[in-house]
């Protein structure tokens, strides 16, 4: 099968992508009680009698859960409401103690909204529809109960911001992106924990298939995808398999299905409920949510600087590219390593190059996250010191910094000196070589003569040589240019 990671058509079809993110909001309690939301508890040690709707129970608003999502509301430039209502989503499932969902239906606590980010360096925007706050449900557990399903109710309850995007994106890779940003973004602000293992961050995604022009086709939802990998592989099947569907002449039929990672296939779990299965109203047990402007005001005066407005001023500050704005800032442990590197050397550019180059290149490799790599942002900072006063190359400042990511030291100019990588800057001693070299290879200085620019690379090269790649480049190429009166 050919894959959907680009934004072309797919063997002749447009692919339409939305996502709905589930994301578990970083209180201790839980959205409607005082159980605590803490991961990994023995099963049903933290379902309280309001969590499983025991008679008599009534649920009381988390405050924090609130401020949560107007924190998101203001991050994404979306209107947070002055009045939203809980309603009650009807459904019958195990591990759903009450036989319904307190979910936000009608009226979203957020409303609209953006989020910007890049796939490659072209830039996308995907609209928001709305984001509304809702308790989750219980897990069923399958293993280790010798052929019997088992029940832990330490979930219900906890609180959610569902985050709904409209069906902007085209390919797998665009989902992917998005799905990125927005998990960069609500760590950032520090409303969730981000943790996709444990399911803080959920995403399911909504793929159809249309020819171009053509109304949208019929959509598949893919359920409960905990990893960005899973989320590429997931949708590039979903889309050939809906392909292929239609060119053998049948029709998509609406439905939720899951994601085998061992197979890499998804299949269907059941059909698609839409909204009027779930016989929503009003929950009579909560009155509407009301936000006063000063509220918001005091909420958006507590937050960090989002991560666009550190962009733009990256930009203008610093002179970066808007690509390169983006990856600095695309979390806030990695805008803090920028910041704090740039600090030591004053280098903005020659930071970022090696933000996106050596050091994300070890960090994939291993697998690390920017919080754990062993060169420090000061590190960094020194190491990108020597190069701009001459001291290192380029290529050897590379291998200080292997040996830095190694262990082998954790001094630059003492690993400098001990691998005697010191760059060779001396005017006369340069000089001198370049004589040799000159009359060394008449030849190519002819050649140079009559227009023949490789010869002068030619050269460079040969200078380089003769000291063991130590000469400082620049400085070779310049004291060249003069002897040969360029």
């Amino acid at each position: 099968m050919k894959s959907s990671s680009t934004n072309k058509l797919i063997r002749g079809y447009e692919v339409v992508i939305g996502l709905e993110n589930h994301v578990q909001l970083s209180t201790v309690s839980k959205i409607f009680s005082g159980s605590s939301t803490a991961f990994g508890a023995e099963p049903n040690t933290q379902a309280s009698a309001v969590d499983l709707a025991l008679p008599g129970t009534l649920p009381v608003l988390n405050r924090g859960a609130v401020e949560r999502a107007i924190r998101f509301g203001l991050a994404v430039g979306a209107k947070v409401a002055p009045l939203s209502i809980f309603a009650r989503k009807n459904y019958f499932y195990p591990d759903l103690p009450k036989g319904y969902q307190i979910s936000q239906f009608e009226i979203p606590v957020v409303q609209g909204g953006k989020v910007e980010f890049f796939v490659g360096d072209e830039k996308k925007v995907v609209q928001l529809t709305r984001a509304h706050l809702e308790e989750d449900a219980g897990k069923s557990l399958h293993e280790d109960y010798h052929g019997q399903s088992g029940i832990d109710l330490n979930r219900a309850g906890t609180p959610l911001l569902e985050i709904v995007s409209e069906p902007d994106m085209r390919s797998a890779a665009e989902a992917c992106e998005y799905a990125k940003t927005l998990h960069a973004l609500v760590m950032w602000l520090g409303i969730c924990d981000g943790n996709m293992q444990e399911g803080s961050f959920r995403c399911d995604v909504n793929v159809s298939v249309r020819k171009p022009g053509e109304p949208y086709g019929t959509r598949r939802e893919i359920k409960n995808l905990n990893s960005f990998r899973y989320l590429l592989q997931a949708v590039d099947y979903e889309v050939n398999w809906q392909i292929d569907e239609i060119e053998d002449g049948r029709k998509i039929q609406q439905a939720t299905v899951l994601f085998n990672p061992d197979t890499g296939e998804t299949r269907a779990m059941r059909s698609k409920e839409d909204s009027a299965d779930y016989r929503y109203f009003p929950d009579p047990d909560l009155p509407p949510l009301v936000i006063a402007n000063d509220w918001i005001e005091r909420v958006r005066g507590e937050m960090p600087e989002l991560p666009s407005v550190m962009a733009e001023r990256f930009e203008q500050q610093d002179g970066l590219t808007a690509y390169d704005a983006a990856i600095m800032t695309q979390s806030l442990a990695t805008a803090r390593f920028y910041e704090a590197a740039k600090a030591v050397c004053g280098a903005p550019k020659l930071v970022a190059n090696w933000l996106m180059g050596e050091v994300s290149r070890r960090l994939n490799s291993e697998e690390r996250s920017i919080e754990a790599s062993p060169v420090s942002p000061e590190l960094l900072g020194r190491l990108i010191q020597r190069i701009q006063d001459g001291t290192i190359s380029n290529n050897a400042a590379k291998q200080v910094f292997e040996a830095l990511w190694s262990g082998e030291g954790s001094d630059v100019d003492a690993l400098i000196e001990a691998k005697g990588l010191k760059q060779v800057s001396d005017t006369g001693a340069i000089e001198a070589i370049l004589d040799e070299v000159l009359a060394a290879n008449q030849k190519s200085v002819e050649e140079f003569r009559s227009g023949k620019e490789k010869a002068f690379n030619a050269l460079v090269g040969q200078a380089m040589k003769a000291t063991k790649g130590k000469a400082n480049p620049s400085l070779v190429n310049e004291l060249l240019k003069k002897k040969l009166g360029a």
